[in-house]
């Protein structure tokens, strides 16, 4: 007779196929995300799961800040806000537990520690970048009219340019060549500020790499002070 085959199985290595492709195990919600979590549903629109004008205008009310105030703009830099006047949850989310707050209060306090980060010279291009951006509401954007540069001028560098910023805003109302500003010509007003020595202008080089609207700027300037 044949030698029977051996009725042993070789034991497979491989999971089961509903171990394999089951999802991985959420982790635990922690007691501030739970919180935040909280926060956000009291200003966030329950239909569209969002914090949208409505909530931003609630919101500010409870921080007693005006809507206009920079900060609220610091705090859309921070959670890395996409659209202007609204706040996802994972934005908030992650935006509230980057700065450790999970309460009214304490993200009140939190404002001016963030204002403090902002001006810290790394953050502060990319904050002043992202203004730019934040201002760009519409698709295919690229370019923010005049109006709405001088506000934002105002907003994120009046206070520490205050005469070169008055008087730019004074010459960008009265010129009749730009209707809008792009972002190349929009970084370049910081570097201005910063490298030109004002209000004389002595160090300005026309023959540098600088946009036509600061060499005209700077023609007014001196048109003005003769």
């Amino acid at each position: 007779m044949p030698p029977r085959a051996s009725s042993k199985r070789k034991s497979s290595t491989a999971p089961p196929l509903e171990e394999k492709n089951s999802p991985p195990a959420k982790k635990a919600k922690t007691k501030l995300d739970i919180k935040i979590e909280g926060l956000f549903d009291k200003y966030a629109n329950k239909a569209s799961g969002t914090i949208e004008p409505e909530g931003i205008v609630k919101l500010c009310s409870d921080l007693k800040v005006h809507y206009t105030d920079v900060r609220l703009l610091m705090l859309a830099w921070k959670v890395n806000a996409a659209r202007q006047g609204y706040f996802t949850q994972v934005e908030w989310q992650e935006g509230l537990k980057a700065l450790k707050v999970d309460t009214i209060t304490k993200l009140k306090k939190a404002l001016t520690e963030l204002e403090k980060e902002v001006m810290q010279p790394p953050n502060f291009d990319d904050f002043y970048s992202f203004a730019f951006r934040f201002c760009l509401t519409e698709e295919k954007q690229r370019s923010v009219d005049i109006e709405g540069v001088c506000l934002l001028l105002q907003l994120v560098l009046g206070t520490t340019f205050p005469t070169q910023v008055d008087l730019f805003v004074e010459y960008l109302k009265v010129q009749q060549d730009y209707k809008v500003v792009n972002m190349d010509q929009w970084m370049n007003f910081l570097r201005f500020f910063i490298e030109i020595s004002f209000p004389d202008l002595e160090n300005y080089d026309c023959t540098e790499a600088w946009p036509l609207i600061l060499d005209n700027f700077v023609e007014w300037m001196r048109e003005k002070n003769r």
